[in-house]
């Protein structure tokens, strides 16, 4: 023990896991390490070893706050860099040394990780004889592996890490064989590297994420919002169908009823850990280095702080905290118990710190749903990504959820769904959607800034996202910054489609910060001859071949400088506007923004055509039509009148059908906004708005849970259509047409002059509605989540008709 100091308080949680920095160096030179390849470089002035008075004085402080605590256990790593560069003989005096202090105290569970290169019998025998579980990191098959995993020279370390592995497979070695810790890399075959590491027996495989944050994002190939969740979810769904043959901690972590499992990447539990590095400095979790120079530190010593004095670092007991330490985002997300709110390092934006959600969110809202999907003990089902069915293949039954042998729903799942099946979907619920889709918008933004190399605009919109963030807010929530982020990271377009336009952070950030009115300067592109800001408007240039404009926000608005030309825009005085100005029209909606938007260039994402900028009686008279339709709304049908407040952001004005018929239309990637035809009667405009609302807020539900078997072939006949459709299609018209049959309802039951044709309407799309359903539920085709679904959409149609 160490004397001298009086006893301070105990902070809130015991300490029981340490991590000691034993060596500092490494014989790898991984392109994706977190010590040696991110933004924190301490480990350049620290000693290479841990000195033996260093370990005496760590081993002291974990004894003495042991026996202060009474610990049931103690769980020690030996880590680095990589500590077998210490030698068979060093690593024995440490082993001895941590033995010899903690063990009379608590039990000692002792644990290290390696790259395995330098693993041979001599370390083995002193690992069995010193009890020591040995972690070894391989990234899958040679491919896999040596994609990151390599000798400074460029040499491939796959064969010396398999030898490492086999000498653990043998029996007089096996019971020191902890594991395999594998780096997700989303450019690998997910099968490919399954098979390899289940091919080398371990007791355990740790999958994970690869260290990155909001200012260093991850890899999204092809603008998916979620890739990482499509990777582990077909390890997940093959290690499911092939019983679980090993324990995959993550997997263990996030199932229902799953146990953090000693891991701080998931969960609620409290962060019971602290590191040693090889000087003697107490550290938070070792992932902070990717955050920020110095992130991990807590300015705190084993020579002169207790391990109950580092834990009172901010940054530690803030970790503690569980819910409460979590992003307000985070701590109203229904999943909220089972990721907790992802790793801490994944969750670091500067500017805003660690108060974000996890920089994979997305991924792990739909990791958790293919999981829901699959539970572990449930039949064995195809992932269609690795094996397509044979066409015309029904899937097998899946289990009705008014059967008592049903597939269980996650609670947290069970309530949005259940709610949004009854046709509208509350203020909560649509609220949640709102922040989910919010969530991809985010999480894209980070992938463009990965792909392209950040522009003027960054540094202003992270400050935004500080200084004015419900402003901000705003304006990502524009419809059609996701459509614009997508095609950014797609690459080159098909030859005649619209040319991607340029990075759009500056822009994003520019209009933020005139609505925000803060003073700012940033340099905005011009695409096409014309600045577009999302929720302002456009300013097309009086001359060509101008590339970028210096925007400066003024009181009222803002100044564009092109070369030595400035015009000036004030938005609180539209008499003042300089020519080129075309503002973004609004609704006449009382307390909610509805934009009639006629100007941003991704708006075309319908495949259908979009009208040019209104002229101003046109304009006007969409403007009043559309107020009027949503007053009808709120009239006939309340409850998707208060959900389309919530979530609905614009109405996009498309060309006439050469037919003459209705036209409108929803985007998946574009919610909030429903685009119409022209269309003159507010009564007909009502009923589209309702029905393409409903598109929308499905297509954002389709974005979190596959309520419909993935890849299905099944085809099914709807009386809508003449030829068969998919069955996620068939979701979508059962969806729509519900609410249309409330419209028509309603109009019936107030039997007013004008609609005399109400009742009919109302029956025909009752009866379309439930044909539909009843196909859905007999086909098969349906996740569990998507029986509870559409037997949601039964009980509100069946409460219709008692209406």
């Amino acid at each position: 023990m160490m004397a001298g100091r009086s006893a301070p308080a105990p902070p809130s949680a015991a300490i029981s896991q340490y991590v000691l920095k034993v060596h500092s160096r490494c014989d790898l030179s991984c392109d994706h390490c977190y010590v040696y390849e991110h933004v924190d470089q301490t480990w350049r002035g620290r000693p290479r070893e841990m000195a033996a008075a260093t370990l005496d004085a760590a081993a002291a402080r974990i004894a003495e706050h042991a026996t202060a605590r009474d610990l049931p256990v103690v769980h020690v790593v030996l880590h680095g860099g990589e500590p077998l560069l210490l030698g068979p003989a060093r690593m024995r005096q440490i082993l001895n040394g941590l033995r010899t202090v903690i063990d009379p105290v608590a039990p000692l569970d002792l644990r290290l990780q390696t790259n395995g290169v330098r693993l041979d019998p001599a370390f083995c025998d002193l690992f069995v004889e010193y009890d020591v579980k040995v972690g070894v990191s391989l990234d899958g098959d040679r491919v896999a592996n040596d994609r990151h995993r390599r000798f400074a020279n460029g040499a491939s370390s796959h064969d010396p890490v398999r030898q490492a592995l086999a000498l653990l497979r043998r029996p007089e070695y096996r019971a020191s064989y902890a594991g395999i810790l594998c780096t997700v890399d989303v450019a690998n075959d997910p099968e490919a590297v399954y098979a390899a590491l289940l091919a080398e027996e371990p007791p355990r495989i740790d999958l994970l994420l690869p260290h990155h944050t909001w200012d260093h994002p991850p890899v999204r190939p092809g603008g998916s919002p979620t890739p990482y969740a499509d990777w582990l979810g077909r390890i997940y769904r093959r290690w499911v169908n092939d019983g679980r043959p090993v324990s995959i901690r993550l997997f263990d972590a996030l199932c229902p009823g799953g146990t953090p499992a000693g891991t701080e990447a998931v969960g609620l539990g409290p962060a019971d850990l602290l590191v040693v590095e090889t000087d003697g400095t107490w550290e938070q979790t070792d992932s902070l280095k990717v955050a920020y120079d110095g992130a991990a530190g807590t300015g705190r010593t084993v020579f002169d702080h207790t391990v109950d004095e580092a834990a009172r670092h901010p940054g530690v007991a803030t970790r503690q905290t569980g819910l409460a330490g979590l992003s307000s985002i985070c701590q109203s997300c229904p999943v909220v118990a089972r990721c907790g709110g992802g790793l801490y390092a994944h969750r670091y934006r500067t500017g805003a710190g660690f108060d974000n959600p996890s920089v994979y969110c997305a991924d792990l809202r739909k990791l958790i749903s293919i999981i829901d999907r699959h539970p572990p003990g449930s039949a064995p089902t195809v992932d269609r990504a690795a094996a397509p069915r044979p066409p015309g293949e029904i899937p097998p039954p899946r289990r009705s959820p008014d059967r008592p042998d049903a597939e269980p729903v996650p609670l947290d799942v069970e309530r949005i769904l259940d709610d949004l099946a009854g046709g509208g979907g509350g203020p909560e619920s649509i609220a949640f959607l709102v922040d989910a889709e919010l969530a991809i918008v985010r999480a894209l933004l980070a992938a463009s800034r990965d792909a392209t190399a950040p522009g003027p605009g960054w540094d202003l919109l992270v400050d935004l996202d500080t200084t004015a963030p419900a402003t901000l807010r705003t304006v990502l929530r524009h419809p059609f910054l996701r459509p614009r982020l997508t095609s950014l990271l797609s690459g080159p377009r098909q030859p005649g489609s619209r040319s991607p336009e340029p990075d759009p952070v500056a822009a994003l950030a520019a209009a933020a910060a005139v609505r925000a009115g803060i003073s700012a300067e940033v340099q905005v592109p011009v695409a096409g001859g014309e600045v577009f800001l999302p929720t302002l408007g456009a300013f097309r240039m009086p001359s060509t071949g101008i590339d970028t404009v210096v925007l400066t926000v003024r009181p009222g608005g803002f100044r564009l400088l092109a070369g030595s030309e400035p015009y000036d825009v004030r938005l609180d005085e539209p008499a003042g506007w300089p020519s080129g100005w075309r503002p973004t029209r609004r609704s006449g909606l009382p307390g909610h923004e509805v934009i009639i938007e006629d100007l941003d260039p991704a708006r075309d994402c319908y495949g259908q055509s979009v009208r040019e900028r209104l002229a101003e009686r046109p304009a006007a008279d969409l403007v009043e039509t559309v107020t009027e339709a949503w007053r009808l709304a709120e009239r006939d049908v309340p409850r998707h009148a208060t959900a389309m407040r919530v979530g609905m952001r614009a109405v996009v004005p498309l060309d006439t059908s050469p037919t003459g018929a209705l036209r409108s239309a929803t985007a998946r990637a574009a919610f909030g906004a429903v685009a119409v035809g022209p269309v003159a009667d507010p009564e007909t405009l009502a009923v589209l708005l309702v029905h393409e609302w409903q598109h929308s807020k499905l297509g954002a539900v389709l974005d979190l849970y596959d309520l419909v078997e993935p890849g299905s072939p099944v085809r099914l006949s709807v009386p809508w259509r003449p030829d068969p459709r998919p069955a996620e299609g068939v979701l979508q018209g059962a969806y729509a047409h519900l609410a249309i049959a409330e419209v028509w309802h309603a109009r019936a039951v107030a039997d007013r002059p004008a609609d005399r044709t109400a009742a009919t309407h109302a029956d025909r799309f009752h009866r379309w509605t439930g044909e539909a359903l009843d196909e859905l539920a007999a086909s098969r085709s349906l996740t569990a989540a998507g029986d509870r679904f559409v037997a949601g959409l039964g009980r509100a149609l069946a409460g219709l008709v008692r209406g």
